[in-house]
């Protein structure tokens, strides 16, 4: 990898000239969300792509500020890879200093059959596989790299192609693993900013390494299919051209929900209320 630079100089960029971009928003989204708690012992789940690179780095700065006790395992889940594309993350995790749990499954055997939704089922077989192995570990939360952008973009996706108004949640209780937790310490991350970081150090991730897109591996956007989380994305960059809070206006939209003005809403519990059952 020419130009790559060394792990004390990707340090040294998190600590300089990304920490305003990188570091401080990582830290922000801990304490305003209450992601990472005295004695936590979380497993920071790298896919081997660049955003849980950049989180595997963040916490490891975190630790070493040592403000209070928590413990970090590295895990990542091996569904399946290819040899080339297994070798680049345990490379990355080498060149990062990230000491790196590998674990195999047999994840994309499973799915490829599949034709309705495979990459929805992909996810949710991964993240069990996270859970499970994570606790057996001994850890009570997992940690995913999820950042600003996919909570915007996810916004827009629910509503445009799901009919609903939802959000990604900056964390979640696991509903089938006892005491387990699910938290996304990037919420507040930019991509734009994790891809500056990225280049900036000449570093080169995977972006989805499955049979369905193997095509795209080294560089956002390869490929020749254009998902619908992309034509959001485009979606996004058109109307921030016209106005430039669009995006900072949809990640508060969620956080400002007025019930009286929704026809219909479900509680916690999953019951549905019309605005006819009061009015």
């Amino acid at each position: 990898m020419d130009g790559t630079k060394s792990v004390n100089e990707v340090e040294n960029s998190i600590r300089k000239r990304f920490h305003r971009t990188l570091f401080s928003r990582f830290a922000q989204a801990i304490v305003m969300y209450r992601l990472v708690e005295e004695g936590d012992r979380i497993a920071v789940c790298i896919s081997g792509g660049k955003d849980s690179f950049l989180m595997a780095k963040l916490f490891q700065e975190l630790k070493r500020h040592d403000k209070f006790p928590f413990e970090l395992r590295f895990l990542c889940m091996d569904p399946g890879y290819s040899a080339e594309n297994r070798r680049r993350i345990e490379e990355n995790a080498a060149l990062l200093g990230i000491p790196l749990d590998i674990f195999p499954t047999d994840i994309f055997e499973s799915v490829y059959p599949v034709e309705k939704s495979p990459c929805y089922l992909c996810a949710r077989m991964r993240r069990g596989h996270l859970y499970r192995h994570a606790q057996e570990l001994g850890c009570n939360k997992i940690a995913l790299g999820h950042h600003y952008d996919d909570v915007i973009e996810t916004v827009l996706m629910g509503m445009l192609y799901g009919g609903q108004v939802q959000t990604m949640m900056p964390k979640l209780r696991s509903a089938n693993f006892s005491g387990m937790e699910l938290i996304r310490p990037l919420y507040l991350v930019r991509e734009e900013d994790i891809k500056a970081w990225r280049d900036a150090n000449g570093l080169r991730f995977l972006q989805c390494a499955c049979r369905f897109t193997e095509e795209n591996k080294w560089s956002e956007g390869g490929g020749t299919g254009e998902s619908k989380r992309l034509r959001v994305k485009a979606l996004i960059r058109e109307l921030k051209a016209e106005y430039g809070q669009v995006e900072q206006n949809i990640f508060k939209s969620v956080e400002n929900v007025n019930l009286s003005t929704v026809i219909a809403y479900k509680d916690k519990a999953g019951v549905r209320h019309h605005f006819l059952d009061e009015y």
